[in-house]
């Protein structure tokens, strides 16, 4: 009987909330619909339509405003300055100054590799301005690496007849050149399809009708394929200002294979080559992703691949003109329900349901994927403590009176405290049936307390959690464990902030800093700064996060042994993420979890005296230990980078 009424007891409680819910929902499409309604009002007012130049000046300001702010001070303005003398002077070594000697060409036109596959180049043609198409021709054409042929299906009209005439006089020419002319334009997809039709050879290069390839892409791409037995290789690439690509706009130095961020934004891109076989029973472009058809094309090829191989070259000039997506996004709308699309399908590929793909305040197709949470694990939340007793407070305090995910408890793990008033407030802690006191005797070595804290814990998964931190983002808990349930995934970080609302961590990247250990990435920058190419607007894979706040299945956190206790202050959050990847699971930060971190309250900072000893001592031990991936350099962060700062600087 008692069992009924508790039974009925639940049932309520849910019913009541499923109904206040509902009505909320409710409430919110209404306030939606009518803020839709007033902004269509204003957006069709000839005035707005006709202040439509002055409004994108006014945004112009703004934005150098911001730009400026960013930078912190004068000081900062002038060293920004001075970095973009720098990278404009880099610009120029990326560009024309890299291609090779003639002492380099010659060398590796003569290089015989074990395998010399032949590469074929597909390149839909459609009105392609003369310029442009000489200029493309003519660098596939310079390519040290010969094997290679170039198939041109022409969807031109007859307006220009001389796309036809000039392809045709060059294939006649040389016979590496294959030319078609389509019976009518059928669009980027079905264009490269009929191109793909005219290929022969073993392996398969996607180029764009007014773009340029480095002389020596081929050559790195027969490279990876025979040291590294690659079967889908891309490399880096940068946008330039027709007609001289040593104008160039940007540089995309990209991150070695990735699937959280090719998930959220296409990073991958240029120049992609595969082999052949991944193609084999599918389709190589599908029409219905047309304007994101590289994107549909790559996730299905790359889930397939063996080796993906990523080139850290500036091998491919993507150029930027009126019409073209480099340019301008707006130019072609539909692209962005393409890409959703294309991510949609490859995830239910993979498994997933009832997900959401959301547009990100970084760009239009750089997407936010929310996963569906599968039961109601629940979290341990892991807490040392010394003292402190206000930090302690405003941490706790924010869990229970923010969070909306319900099923977790908090174990406090206690250590040395002399104080009064922190041993009075874990008296009010116990009156929360969710939160627990668990004591540890000796000094301060924060691996063992977090594994002695884990030993207490009856949850399905393990979050490691600062007691100098507080929640800002009410389904913080949710965000993390959306990707921590996934058996693919390990660590899960999300993104802190000092008080300032400057970032003190948006994922680790091991080699970073002084010490050659690892460092925060994005470090000190603003809050509502997007990040190197939009990288602090989603979710992506890192080698490592911090373990101020980490959640990972217990299972795991078991199966690794924990936190390495020989690691007793630093460094042992990324040693931990470095055995989880060893493992083979994935490490992820998102910047959907927000808390701030008021950094070192606590213990203070390791830069003096002992503490400054014992961290050198740790560094030492740390760079021993993972010597092998420190050589390799990280995988997530491209080596063009400087290693000496954490802004994405480049290596200048």
């Amino acid at each position: 009987m008692e069992e009924k009424k508790d039974y009925q007891d639940a049932y309520e409680k849910e019913h009541y909330k499923a109904v206040y819910l509902a009505n909320r929902v409710a409430e919110l499409e209404d306030q939606v619909d009518d803020l839709q309604f007033k902004l269509n009002r204003i957006k069709n007012n000839p005035i707005w339509k006709a202040s439509g130049p002055a409004r994108k000046c006014m945004h112009f300001v703004i934005r150098q405003k911001d730009r400026l702010k960013n930078c912190g001070s004068l000081s900062g303005v002038i060293a920004k300055v001075r970095y973009k003398s720098w990278e404009k002077k880099a610009m120029t070594h990326y560009g024309t100054q890299s291609f090779p000697s003639a002492e380099e060409r010659q060398k590796q036109e003569a290089a015989v590799f074990e395998r010399m596959p032949k590469i074929s180049i597909l390149v839909p043609l459609w009105n392609t301005p003369e310029s442009f198409l000489t200029e493309m021709i003519g660098s596939v054409q310079w390519q040290t690496y010969k094997n290679w042929e170039l198939c041109l299906a022409d969807g031109s009209d007859d307006a220009h007849a001389y796309v036809g005439e000039y392809c045709k006089r060059l294939a006649a020419q040389d016979s590496r050149i294959v030319y078609q002319k389509l019976a009518k334009n059928e669009g980027i997809s079905g264009n490269t399809n009929e191109s793909y039709k005219l290929a022969t050879g073993e392996f398969i290069g996607l180029f764009d009708h007014d773009d340029i390839l480095h002389p020596c892409a081929l050559y790195e791409y027969v490279k990876a394929i025979n040291e590294k037995d690659a079967d889908f290789i891309y490399c880096d690439e940068a946008t330039f200002k027709s007609p001289d690509i040593n104008k160039m706009i940007t540089m995309h130095f990209k991150p070695d294979y990735a699937i959280d961020n090719l998930r959220a934004n296409n990073y991958i891109c240029h120049f992609s080559v595969f082999s052949r076989e991944l193609l084999d029973g599918t389709e190589l472009f599908r029409t219905k992703f047309d304007g994101s058809q590289d994107h549909d094309m790559i996730l299905r090829l790359t889930d397939n691949a063996k080796h993906i191989v990523h080139v850290p070259k500036l091998l491919y000039y993507w150029r930027s003109h009126a019409g073209s997506v480099a340019g301008n996004i707006e130019a072609k709308p539909y692209v962005v329900e393409a890409a959703r699309g294309a991510v949609a399908d490859h995830l239910r590929r993979h498994g997933f349901k009832n997900f959401t793909i959301t547009s990100t305040r970084a760009f239009e197709t750089i997407f936010k994927i929310s996963y569906e949470i599968i039961g109601e694990p629940k979290i341990s939340i892991i807490i040392p403590n010394k003292d402190h007793v206000e930090d302690l407070r405003r941490c706790i305090s924010s869990i229970v009176e923010k969070s909306t995910w319900e099923n977790y408890e908090i174990i406090v793990v206690e250590n040395n405290s002399e104080t009064k008033e922190i041993f009075s407030y874990y008296d009010e802690l116990q009156n929360n049936p969710q939160i627990r006191v668990v004591t540890f005797e000796g000094k301060f070595n924060y691996s063992k307390i977090n594994n002695f804290g884990v030993s207490f814990a009856t949850g399905d998964y393990v979050l490691l959690l600062n007691n100098d931190t507080q929640v800002i983002t009410i389904n913080w808990m949710e965000e993390l464990l959306m990707y921590a349930q996934r058996p693919d995934v390990g660590a899960v970080g999300g993104k802190l902030y000092y008080g300032d609302k400057t970032i003190q961590h948006a994922g680790v990247v091991i080699g970073l800093g002084a010490h050659r250990t690892a460092g925060h990435v994005h470090y000190r920058q603003k809050r509502e700064n997007l990040g190197y190419m939009g990288r602090l607007c989603y979710a992506q894979d890192m080698t490592a996060v911090t373990g101020a706040c980490l959640l990972v299945k217990k299972s795991l956190y078991e199966q690794v042994g924990g936190l390495d206790e020989s690691f007793e202050i630093s460094l042992n959050d990324v040693d931990f993420c470095l055995k989880l990847r060893k493992a083979g699971y994935l490490n992820v930060f998102t910047p959907f979890a927000e808390l701030y971190h008021f950094e070192s309250i606590s213990r203070g900072l390791d830069d003096q005296g002992e503490k400054a000893k014992r961290y050198n001592e740790e560094s030492e031990r740390f760079r021993n230990k993972w010597k092998a991936e420190l050589e390799a350099g990280d995988p997530y962060f491209n080596p063009n980078f400087s290693l000496d700062k954490s802004d994405f600087s480049l290596r200048v």
